[in-house]
């Protein structure tokens, strides 16, 4: 199982004088880290409008910063939002494709739609974003593979053209997709693409039942892509310190309950009137998960503690040998990676390069010996 670092680029308030610039810097200070520590991946999520939560809102800008940076640790997309009003596919091609040469072929290619906040900002209507996505993540392959290309369908329509550069993995990088739901699980299956799910509201007993759907969906899926990306991943906020005591100390519990009270109290709250979202509650993905997950109730309403989160290795916190035995169960559930946002809530600099040490001294050898 590989272990990967995920960049939401987070910034809680009070800020106290800190700037998207201190974020930004430390951030690459700790994926430069990453690199030399072993970890397989860095992922950068794409957010708009999520103030505090997420100010990555350019993440093929931090990538390339990345890229130039480090020498082995691939390069992740996680992920590119491709409804249209959000990123041309074209576009995407392009960027994606640059990036896998300015990274001498490590980028992975991660998709996504979004919720109806951020949609909302950029015109895309919910109901149809997820055909939008659909559309974008066919033809998209289809540029890296053809000399020229051109397309006439229904949410874009493109003339032929050279659609320049190629990327340097042949025939092009792996395609991911981010997944909160099971029916999310069973979709990448069906178009032949990897995972990126998450395990913050999810037990071990739940992950590997969509694990196992998505395999099935597998066994019949129809690539979009010129091959099958047949892994998955999660990720979940991690803290690792010298001692279980520290890393609570350190404010792992805090960081992990933040994370889940910002991205389901406020955000599922904002996106639009009640009688609005129960006519889109099925194209929504925060709603959809709240239906699936009562934890995720419990985190809107303020009655969700960090000892139910543990207790389920939702999260990772503790000592190596605590995040070991977390990881264990995750690599017994049938992952194939686990990406760790260790840039979480209000945990400090210091604090979260000296976690991605001690997982580069200890956890990530224990996982590559298998």
């Amino acid at each position: 199982m590989k272990i990967d670092l995920l960049m939401e680029l987070e910034r809680p308030k009070p800020w106290n004088g800190r700037t998207d610039q201190d974020t930004y810097w430390e951030a690459l200070e700790q994926v430069v880290l990453a690199d030399r520590m072993g970890f397989g991946a860095v992922w950068a999520v794409e957010h708009h409008f999520l103030e505090e939560f997420s100010h990555s809102s350019a993440p093929e800008v931090f990538l390339a910063a990345c890229a130039a940076r480090t020498e082995r640790i691939r390069i992740g997309h996680g992920v590119v939002l491709l409804p249209h009003k959000f990123n041309h596919p074209v576009r995407v091609a392009e960027r994606v494709a640059a990036l896998d040469v300015l990274s001498n072929g490590r980028v992975e290619f991660g998709t996504g739609r979004s919720g109806p906040y951020e949609q909302a900002g950029f015109e895309v209507p919910t109901a149809e974003s997820r055909a939008m996505w659909q559309e974008s993540l066919e033809i998209i392959p289809r540029m890296w593979t053809s000399e020229r290309f051109s397309y006439d369908g229904t949410y874009v329509k493109i003339p032929e053209r050279a659609i320049l550069p190629k990327p340097v993995q042949r025939p092009h990088p792996p395609i991911w997709m981010a997944c909160t739901s099971r029916a999310s699980w069973e979709l990448a299956g069906q178009n032949g693409i990897g995972v990126l799910g998450l395990t913050l509201f999810v037990g071990i007993d739940t992950l590997r039942e969509e694990i196992a759907g998505y395999r099935r969906a597998l066994a019949h899926a129809k690539p979009v892509g010129a091959f099958v990306n047949d892994r998955t991943a999660a990720y979940t906020i991690v803290h690792c310190a010298a001692t279980s005591a520290r890393a609570r100390a350190n404010g792992g519990p805090e960081a992990a309950l933040w994370y889940l009270v910002y991205a389901f109290q406020v955000l599922a709250q904002q996106v639009a009137p009640e009688r609005h979202l129960a006519a889109i509650a099925s194209d929504d993905p925060y709603r959809q998960v709240a239906i699936e997950n009562p934890i995720v109730r419990r985190a809107m309403d303020g009655t969700l503690g960090f000892e139910e989160l543990d207790g389920e290795d939702m999260v990772v916190i503790g000592d190596p040998d605590t995040c070991i035995r977390k990881l264990e169960r995750y690599r017994e559930a049938g992952l194939d990676r686990v990406l760790c946002c260790m840039q979480a809530g209000r945990l400090a600099h210091a604090d979260v390069m000296e976690s991605i040490r001690l997982f580069g001294e200890h956890v990530i050898p224990h996982f590559a010996r298998g």
